[in-house]
């Protein structure tokens, strides 16, 4: 879509020739900018509601700083996930604003603050090697407007630790639950509340958890109802899920 066209769409919203919604319409399918490497989707945001992420692993730095530089000088919100402080560090050269959750492995450039809710998220961790996968879906609730409760460290080798914080997971209108070893939270917690729970395995623990399948396949195999389960160390999606639901 050329120039020409978005003016023409303004000019017929202007004259009453289309109405807002149908204006709305055409402009969700806008073009995408072509850095050679990427195509930066520059109207997601548009269309879902939030703006593009950056997963930089497997980017260079170069790609990362152009990924970042171009976003940035459009006014959007960033969040990049699992970049290293190599990444970050030349990111701040051109995007002082810039921050990096280092248990997440997250650059933050928060430029358009958004609301947040007044119900709440639940992100809760078995153990505390679960945390840095549990900081990644708790920031990204959190950039895209959510409020967020952490409660780390409450998985079943101590089970009486969950129980003492039970009132303030049922008062969530979410919970993401994070788990490595043998990943049995989310089915303990799915017997215990009447809310939806996001089940997210790490790939944490010893050699028959082959990093993070065992947790998995307990967790898909679960018996306790209302638990939906993302993919390993996959802390972003249960992130954005657990948005897109204490949002509705």
């Amino acid at each position: 879509m050329t120039a020409k066209d978005i003016k023409d769409i303004l000019e017929k919203l202007k004259s009453g020739n289309i109405s807002t919604d149908d204006a709305m319409m055409h402009l969700r399918d806008l073009p995408f900018k072509d850095l050679g490497f990427a195509k930066i989707d520059n109207h997601r945001e548009l269309r879902t509601g939030v703006p593009e992420v950056i997963y930089c692993a497997g980017k260079t730095i170069d790609q990362a700083v152009q990924i970042f530089q171009y976003i940035n000088e459009r006014g959007s919100t960033i969040l990049g996930t699992r970049a290293s402080i190599e990444q970050f560090e030349a990111v701040k050269k051109i995007c002082p604003q810039a921050i990096y959750n280092s248990a997440a492995r997250a650059i933050i450039v928060e430029k358009q603050k958004i609301e947040n809710t007044k119900s709440y998220i639940a992100v809760i961790t078995a153990g505390s090697a679960d945390i840095p996968v549990a900081e990644e879906a708790a920031i990204t609730a959190e950039i895209f407007g959510n409020k967020v409760e952490r409660i780390f460290d409450v998985g079943v080798a101590g089970i009486h630790r969950l129980f003492a914080h039970m009132d303030l997971i049922r008062g969530a209108k979410v919970v993401v639950a994070v788990a490595g070893m043998e990943g049995a939270l989310p089915s303990v917690l799915g017997g215990l509340i009447d809310k939806p729970i996001i089940a997210v395995p790490t790939s944490v623990g010893y050699g028959a958890n082959f990093q993070g399948l065992s947790a998995l396949l307990t967790m898909l195999n679960t018996c306790a109802p209302g638990v939906a389960v993302v993919n390993i160390d996959n802390g972003f999606g249960a992130g954005y899920m657990a948005s897109s639901i204490n949002r509705l």
